[in-house]
């Protein structure tokens, strides 16, 4: 199934933290991106590029009807990225993200925010990288097929006959009443060889004074 790029708009990313984080006196903390859509469109998929987040929850804002406030509702809640925030494994790992993993609705929404954490103080930064939304793209035009193509006919069932052929069955008992026939003509001619001057058995001498 095809799948289409959302236009959306990254906003800069904001820290929720404790202290500096250029110096050693800071502390990790929580990272917060939000993301804007100039159109209400289907999710579908979620993908980035990891860089030392932990763990990442995701809230969404709904379009609602006029006059109605829109709340923010968690559809994602502290997904691991690292299994260990102290090692490097799944530091750098490309990420993706579906529907069916989200505990709200995906269809209608306005706004998008992740929330990033990563709880340990051995990297000195941490977010997300190549962030990209997709929504289903239109179905491919269903391709037709020849009904022999789409049905195939069994190889139990017997080929049809074509019109003006002969029975292949009778040709195959003709060709072998023929092949005996010869054999036996074959069979019925003498195979001795009989002699230039060869009389009963004996040579002629007036044959062979002549030669």
């Amino acid at each position: 199934m095809s799948r289409v790029l959302v236009p959306c708009h990254v906003k800069s990313t904001v820290a929720l933290q404790v202290g500096d984080m250029r110096t050693s006196q800071g502390r990790p903390g929580v990272l917060v991106v939000d993301v804007t859509f100039p159109n209400v469109a289907p999710f579908e998929e979620i993908t980035f590029k990891n860089y030392y987040t932990a763990f990442l929850s995701i809230r969404v804002r709904h379009h609602t009807p006029l006059h109605t406030p829109s709340k923010w509702v968690t559809c994602l809640r502290d997904h691991c990225l690292m299994p260990d925030p102290h090692s490097e494994e799944g530091a750098q790992e490309y990420v993706s993200l579906f529907k069916h993993q989200m505990l709200c609705d995906m269809s209608r929404v306005l706004e998008l925010r992740l929330i990033l954490r990563q709880p340990s103080p051995l990297w000195l930064s941490f977010t997300v990288e190549e962030l990209q939304i997709y929504q289903q793209g239109p179905k491919s035009p269903s391709l037709t097929f020849p009904k022999w193509l789409s049905h195939p006919v069994s190889n139990e069932q017997p080929a049809p006959r074509l019109e003006g052929l002969p029975d292949p069955s009778r040709v195959s008992s003709e060709v072998q009443q023929m092949w005996a026939l010869t054999e036996m003509i074959r069979a019925s001619h003498t195979s001795t060889r009989i002699g230039r001057f060869d009389v009963d058995g004996c040579y002629d001498l007036n044959l062979l004074s002549y030669t």
